[in-house]
């Protein structure tokens, strides 16, 4: 069973986060401060994060954006992937991580989390939030609706030609070509192959029977490495249908499918895909500052686009090295701040969170110690 979203305490303002006084500098982090005299910012130090590399461009624009406010602090991040990055926090290796996925209740029962102090948990913040489109290539065909169950079926391999009856059902007056369907499917491990057969297995209707994987089940299609693989792979066949993020599918003019909700056709775009998180409940049995999603892929709300991919931002509630806390939490409210959220939206065209998820991802963040 699922638990409701429970609306907490409001917003901290990003610019509060700023003014926080970081600790004595040591060998992991290298953070130190000391009080401002010109009463700018008094962070001080080093921090290196790492994971999913779905937020690479967003890190870029969170990290060139809060140095600038702070130029005392340096940000790295290392997009090696999201489990790499779960892994590597764990290990107390990073003091935050990227991740396409959230760590299981189960993980975080069996724990040890090295660089957090025993029994202050984890926090779990949705701030980086991405359509996943359906993309085409079908020459003399711009526009396609696409259910769920027809989707499965073709990425399955059970509909293999494109003036398929069931294809032609949901697009009345466009002409199908005689023709074979080529699905391209990542061949790497990867979280928007999870998210997106996720998608399948619970909206499909059973057409698609194969349990969300970052690692494609099928050994029918094409593969292809990475999301420019399978861009690539689409843009360069006729007949073929693959998956991406949205903002390459824009960035490189292919066609895209709009996907079927309720009784209407929704074409991908950032407020369909933040509406579908809105939309969502928290997963049952989390702390207060873990905010796993249960994305409810078969919502049927009017203007949700339920193919997202959604990616955290984990850290811990309180360091056993004491210096990392003050920049990760001042760190954290700038990415949820509308001002961060916009720098990633502009520069790697993810969906900014909504103000509702906002005031809840600012309650997690303050539970992090930063004295």
């Amino acid at each position: 069973m699922k638990i409701p979203r429970i609306a907490q305490v409001g917003a901290i303002a990003a610019i509060a986060a700023l003014a926080l006084a970081g600790c004595a500098s040591n060998e992991t982090s290298g953070g130190s401060s000391s009080e401002p005299a010109d009463g700018g910012s008094s962070l001080m130090g080093e921090i290196a994060g790492g994971g999913a590399s779905s937020q690479e461009v967003a890190v870029q624009a969170w990290t060139a954006g809060f140095q600038t406010a702070n130029p005392d602090v340096t940000i790295t991040y290392d997009p090696s992937g999201s489990g790499a990055g779960r892994e590597s926090f764990q290990a107390g290796a990073f003091p935050f991580a990227g991740s396409d996925r959230a760590f299981t209740t189960d993980e975080i029962a069996e724990g040890p989390f090295d660089g957090c102090v025993d029994g202050s948990g984890i926090v779990q913040l949705p701030t980086y939030i991405s359509p996943i489109a359906v993309i085409f290539n079908l020459e003399g065909v711009d526009s396609l609706n696409l259910d769920a169950a027809t989707m499965g079926s073709l990425f399955a391999g059970t509909i293999t030609n494109w003036n398929d009856p069931a294809i032609a059902a949901l697009n009345e007056g466009v002409e199908l070509p005689d023709l074979a369907v080529t699905p391209v499917h990542r061949a790497d491990d990867s979280g928007t192959t999870e998210n997106f057969t996720d998608y399948l297995f619970q909206a499909s209707g059973g057409t698609w029977s194969s349990e969300p994987d970052g690692v494609w089940p099928l050994s029918s299609g094409e593969a292809a490495q990475g999301t420019s693989g399978v861009v690539s792979a689409v843009s360069g066949g006729n007949g073929t249908i693959g998956y991406a993020d949205a903002s390459r599918a824009a960035e490189e003019g292919l066609s895209t499918a709009a996907v079927k909700v309720g009784d209407e056709f929704v074409e991908y775009s950032p407020e369909a895909a933040a509406a579908i998180v809105d939309a969502s409940p928290f997963e049952e049995g989390r702390t207060e500052g873990d905010l796993a999603i249960a994305l409810e892929r078969t919502s049927d709300a009017a203007g949700v686009y339920p193919i997202v991919l959604i990616s955290y931002m984990i850290a811990c509630e309180e360091y056993t090295d004491a210096a990392a806390g003050p920049i990760v939490k001042s760190f954290l409210q700038y990415i949820a701040s509308a001002e961060g959220q916009d720098a990633a939206a502009a520069a790697a065209g993810s969906a900014p969170i909504s103000d509702t998820l906002r005031d809840q991802v600012n309650a997690a963040i303050d539970l992090i110690v930063a004295e």
